[in-house]
């Protein structure tokens, strides 16, 4: 049976911004520039809609500076309230990462589910944290996620988050298939480099895998004053034959829309057999390699 989706997916780059702009005005600055594209999405009955990664700003994490703790807040809190809202006046599932603050101190790189009626659903933390070079010092601001791999039910599919850098971990994409994830979304911020190879093959790997849709997006430009390297957008859906089908720019601030089958699942499912053929009992104790 049928179970048509119109899914969208944001790709965003920075504004200009004065050099002595504030967290809070770079914030809204960015915020603002989304607005229009969330409109666009809602008019053109987008069911499902995901943000990049830390939307609502730049990636501060290409350098230390504890100013960009200023940019993490609650959940709820006051960007997911709104978010809520356009959720609401859309019907339409948001998924929406930002910087949350638990408390003082406890700080995640968090992707919070919103449902078609403004319920928030839940959140997934990022749970693989890098530090590497050049520029990607995410431990300098984010505690490892402690949620797991939650799969949420929304109004139109059951949906999952893997977040940028937990695309190279093939275990937790498992994991959320195990969970049983109809839709992935993977909002990134990768720079051009050796991931831009990875960027096609390692997600459709993972749709390909757990039979499974995947939407995969990446901020486009360059952020001043880090200047690690362009941000090449490409944000792209997947089928579960790994088949990407619709693909964003490298450059332009983007809405992509497509509408897809969800019944695809089972018809691949039913031909790959990954799932029943899986012998876990073998694989010996994972934890422990």
């Amino acid at each position: 049976m049928s179970r048509k989706i119109k899914s969208g997916l944001i790709q965003m780059s920075m504004p200009e911004m004065p050099e002595n702009a504030s967290v809070a005005e770079i914030q809204e600055a960015m915020l603002q520039k989304h607005l229009p594209y969330i409109d666009e999405a809602g008019q053109k009955g987008v069911q499902i809609l995901c943000l990049q990664e830390i939307f609502n700003g730049p990636y501060f994490c290409a350098g230390q500076d504890i100013k960009w703790y200023e940019a993490a807040e609650s959940i709820p809190g006051p960007t997911t309230n709104l978010m809520a809202e356009y959720a609401k006046k859309y019907q339409m599932v948001m998924v929406v990462p930002i910087y949350e603050k638990e408390q003082a101190g406890v700080l995640y790189n968090t992707t919070v589910v919103i449902d078609a009626d403004g319920t928030l659903l839940g959140k997934y933390r990022k749970n693989h944290i890098p530090h590497l070079h050049p520029g990607f010092w995410e431990k300098f601001y984010f505690k490892p996620g402690n949620l797991g791999y939650p799969v949420f039910q929304t109004r139109y599919a059951k949906v999952g988050v893997y977040t940028c850098y937990d695309r190279h971990f093939p275990e937790g994409a498992r994991a959320l298939g195990l969970n049983g994830a109809e839709i992935v979304y993977n909002p990134s911020a990768t720079v051009a480099g050796l991931s831009q190879y990875l960027w096609k093959l390692e997600q459709p790997a993972d749709a390909a895998a757990n039979g499974y849709f995947m939407g995969c997006i990446n901020r486009v430009g360059t952020e001043k004053p880090w200047n690690i390297g362009k941000f090449y957008g490409t944000s792209y859906f997947v089928d579960p034959r790994g088949k990407i089908f619709a693909e964003a720019s490298e450059d332009n601030d983007e809405l992509l829309i497509s509408e897809f089958d969800l019944a695809l699942i089972d018809e691949v499912r039913s031909v790959w057999q990954f799932y029943r053929d899986r012998r876990p009992e073998t694989y010996g104790d994972l934890t422990a390699l």
